[in-house]
């Protein structure tokens, strides 16, 4: 049964359901089975580019395939929660792009839907599963930083309203917070844990989704000073900082290939990690473990950790009044 082939529909073909599956490609049991695409020229077009046996114009026609075992959603945001329990109610495992709902509300629903029809759920937060971040996790774990007390985090480009249509679409839940800035909140997040506090301040687009957004998460004995701007760069360098050393993750941190280790101020080692071609391979795995073994969620992002940092994100999303 370990070995047998795990058979994947993937709905919504822009660049990141492109990278995602071109790292299917790269795992010996998996198999793109299906694509839908609401513009059939695209599913055509990206289904034969990656090799799937059937390629849809519909996203409903897919959920109806019955050798589809389960489906990557990597639609705009609005629509994830609505596709999510739509396809778990077909009875089909589900990997959801992140964020995986615009309000916790929905986020709730769909891990209800996935204990309801006993189907895998996972938000797709690949950076849980590179090998770097498994890596520093466990040394943090393990004392090697002392008491962490300080997370520094930023995702930033400079993003162009012509190139980028979809995310200064207020329709399509665009913007910093929903698109990027889960990534700093994932990583102080799985370091730290819930915050007892978060302040947060934003810089609006005149269509009211937030430009760039700076947050401080309070917690008993530590603080993260987090950031996310779709209109400016950064070194996209995260720090990691504890009562013995600090742990410096290689640009860009979310998909780093490696970090430095600092103990007192010096340098004591560099460790690397490369992923498997994009980084996408190792979510794939997880998934595909995770049903092999006829378990819902994973235990490394299980539905409370989804849950938990959709309601991170809805606090902030209150607090500067994002039109979600």
């Amino acid at each position: 049964m370990g070995n047998r082939s795990i058979k994947w529909g993937i709905v919504g073909l822009g660049n990141i359901a492109s990278q995602f599956a071109s790292d299917l490609l790269l795992i010996e049991n998996a198999e793109l089975t299906a694509v839908a695409s609401r513009d059939f020229t695209k599913a055509e077009e990206f289904g034969g580019k990656f090799n799937a046996l059937r390629m849809y114009n519909s996203y409903d026609l897919l959920f109806e395939d019955l050798e589809v075992e389960i489906v990557y959603i990597a639609t705009p945001h609005n629509s994830h929660a609505e596709l999510s329990i739509k396809a778990l109610e077909k009875g089909k495992h589900v990997l959801c792009e992140k964020p995986m709902a615009l309000s916790y509300q929905d986020a709730q629903r769909m891990v209800e839907a996935s204990k309801k029809n006993n189907a895998f759920f996972m938000e797709a937060f690949w950076t849980r599963f590179i090998p770097s971040i498994q890596n520093l996790l466990q040394k943090i774990g393990n004392g090697i930083i002392g008491d962490v007390n300080y997370i520094k985090a930023d995702f930033a480009f400079h993003g162009s309203e012509t190139e980028n249509k979809r995310l200064f679409d207020k329709e399509l839940g665009g913007g910093a917070l929903f698109d990027i800035g889960v990534y700093p909140l994932f990583l102080s997040y799985i370091v730290l844990g819930k915050p007892k506090e978060i302040l947060a301040k934003t810089i609006k687009h005149k269509n009211d989704i937030d430009l760039q957004t700076s947050m401080i998460l309070q917690y008993e004995t530590a603080q993260s000073v987090l950031h996310a701007s779709i209109v400016s760069e950064s070194d996209m360098k995260a720090i990691i900082s504890g009562t013995k050393g600090r742990i410096e993750l290689n640009a860009p941190w979310f998909i780093a290939d490696g970090y430095s280790l600092f103990i007192n101020e010096e340098k004591e080692a560099t460790f690397t990690f490369p992923a498997l071609g994009k980084g996408y391979s190792h979510e794939i795995i997880e998934c595909q473990n995770c049903i092999l073994n006829n378990e819902i969620e994973s235990k490394l992002w299980s539905h409370q950790n989804c849950l938990d940092l959709s309601r991170i994100v809805e606090e902030i999303k209150t607090q500067v009044k994002l039109p979600f």
